[in-house]
């Protein structure tokens, strides 16, 4: 390899056939016939399918990506029907007793429940096969669901503070306490089950929008604590307690509001968890062939993660060595960091001290160039 030569390597995960003979291209093959259907499916039999019992070919491994995108689907089909038989259970409660806070809180889960629409349909849409415009996928849906979630606890904190202001200044009598509680109850453990969900395989999977939208149903699962200590304050004779109690909870579905906010924030920045950079960089180091590691650069596209890293060779491996290098490299990398989908690698001659194998591009370099 000359001085100028240099080698731009980007080796499609479909191509691993050919260099690993483990069956890993089923695993990381951006479009394997999946048998769910991407295209022309309606989003309710996608949802259908994902909650329905299927089999996989034992030999070959599912796409990470899409199995995460099915996981999310049956995550918000499980969660939206928990959500809604606990508002169904919650409106009786509010006919039978008046019950404003209650009624509130009925909302508040019945909204919940309706996040899960925009996030189904963004899991669905980013499982479609990237194209020559969207070359990077459908992943970026995800996000723009994210916003929208956070768009939606918003609004549950300003109408649980208005709620909470209008019962201080006009207190509203309640009728069957007990059942209101049970209600508040029940809404309680409906939130805080389906929140646990949520946020587990959403962290599992890398969605941040599905542990937003986890965050959220926690929130109203605190609103529905808010209705039963009300109740407890009206039952012993001190009706404010319920207005007071709100007002606290309002404050703690903020503190929700900004670490979701923080965290779509973080994902549509491209920003990761920088102990992830440095196990990547160990991986490089220890791939043999690898004389030093360059730039390490980590996205976020919806829950699968990209990589595009540099590594120094020696200047004195032909193009072929240089490239089978490129492939340990990218090959460790999908092997050893959790939901990488994909890796670019980029191999650099390692020459004389002073040699400038870039000069041609000294005057477009990119700050992360070295």
């Amino acid at each position: 390899m000359s001085d100028h030569q240099r080698e731009h390597h980007q080796h499609d995960a479909t191509g691993h056939a050919h260099d690993h003979a483990h069956d890993h291209a089923t695993a990381h093959a951006p479009g394997h016939g999946h048998g769910h259907g991407h295209g022309r499916e309606g989003l309710i039999s996608r949802v259908w399918h994902a909650v329905t019992p299927h089999s996989h070919d034992s030999v070959g491994r599912t796409d990470a990506a899409l199995e995460g995108s099915a996981r999310g689907l049956r995550v918000l089909a499980v969660s939206f029907a928990v959500l809604m038989t606990t508002a169904a259970i919650q409106a009786v409660i509010v006919v039978l007793s008046g019950s404003v806070a209650l009624l509130g809180d009925t909302l508040h889960n019945l909204a919940d429940a309706l996040t899960a629409v925009p996030l189904a349909i963004a899991f669905s849409v980013g499982r479609r096969a990237a194209t020559r415009r969207f070359t990077y996928g459908y992943g970026r849906a995800e996000d723009l669901a994210g916003i929208v979630i956070v768009l939606i606890i918003a609004a549950s904190a300003v109408l649980a503070g208005y709620e909470a202001v209008t019962r201080l200044v006009e207190p509203q009598p309640v009728r069957a306490l007990g059942w209101v509680a049970g209600a508040a109850v029940t809404g309680f453990l409906g939130n805080e089950w389906v929140a646990r969900y949520r946020i587990t395989v959403g962290r599992q999977i890398g969605s941040a929008a599905l542990v937003a939208d986890g965050l959220h149903a926690r929130t109203d699962g605190f609103t529905s604590l808010a209705v039963l200590l009300g109740a407890g304050g009206a039952a012993l004779g001190f009706p404010l307690a319920d207005p007071i109690v709100g007002l606290l909870i309002t404050v703690a579905i903020l503190f929700v509001l900004r670490d979701a906010a923080r965290e779509i924030y973080h994902r549509l920045m491209d920003a990761v968890d920088p102990a992830l950079v440095d196990q990547a960089e160990a991986v490089l180091r220890a791939v043999s062939g690898v004389e030093r590691v360059g730039s390490v650069r980590l996205r976020w596209i919806g829950h699968a993660l990209h990589a595009e890293v540099d590594i120094l060779v020696r200047h004195d491996l032909t193009m072929v060595d240089a490239h089978a290098v490129a492939v340990r490299a990218e090959h460790r990398l999908i092997h050893d960091l959790p939901r990488l989908r994909a890796a670019t690698v980029h191999t650099d001659p390692l020459g004389p001290a002073g040699a400038d194998h870039h000069a041609a591009l000294s005057t477009h370099r990119h700050p992360h160039h070295s």
